[in-house]
C-alpha cells in the first residue's frame, strides 16, 4: 500500500458549536444515561450547576462538524468505501453544559501503515467561550487496501 502523509499536520478550520438544552437530553437518553444532571434541569441546578451537564461522550456531538471536515477532506485521502473506524480516545476538562459553544480545532496527527492497513489519526481541541479546554480527543480511522 502506497501511503501518501503529505497532509501529517495539517491544521483544519475551527468549528463551533452551541450546546443546547434539547440536544443533550437526547443524547443523554439515546446512550441510556440516567443522571439526572443530564435530563432534569432542576435536579442540574440543584447539584450547582447552571444548566443541564452534557455527558462526556457528548464531545462526539460538538465535535462532529470539525473532525467531519478533516476526514472528507481530499488532501488526507482517505478511501471511505474501505474504512473502519479503529477508536476515539479523550481527556476531559470543565463540564459543558447547556448554553456554552464549544470551539473545536482539528490537526491530521498521524498517518502510518501497519500490516497493509493505513491509520489516520485525527486530534481535537475543544475550548468553551471562556478559553477553558473542555476536551482533548485522538480520533483513530483504519483504511484496508483495495485487493
Amino acid at each position: 500500500m502506497a501511503l501518501d502523509t503529505q497532509a501529517l499536520g495539517r491544521a483544519f478550520e475551527p468549528h463551533t458549536y452551541a450546546v443546547g438544552r434539547e440536544k443533550i437530553r437526547e443524547f443523554a437518553s439515546a446512550v441510556g444515561e440516567r443522571n439526572p444532571v443530564h435530563l432534569d434541569l432542576d435536579a442540574a441546578r440543584a447539584a450547582g450547576h447552571g444548566d443541564l451537564v452534557a455527558p462526556p461522550m457528548f464531545a462526539v456531538v460538538y465535535c462532529a462538524s470539525a473532525i467531519g471536515q478533516a476526514l472528507h477532506d481530499p488532501a488526507v485521502g482517505i478511501d471511505f468505501e474501505m474504512l473502519v473506524h479503529g477508536g476515539q480516545e479523550f481527556a476531559w476538562g470543565p463540564l459543558v453544559i447547556a448554553g456554552d459553544e464549544i470551539e473545536t480545532a482539528v490537526t491530521v496527527a498521524d498517518i502510518h501503515e501497519r500490516v497493509g492497513l493505513a491509520f489516520y489519526a485525527f486530534a481535537s481541541r475543544s475550548v468553551n467561550q471562556r478559553g477553558e479546554l473542555v476536551a482533548t480527543g485522538t480520533w483513530t480511522q483504519i483504511v484496508r487496501a483495495r485487493e
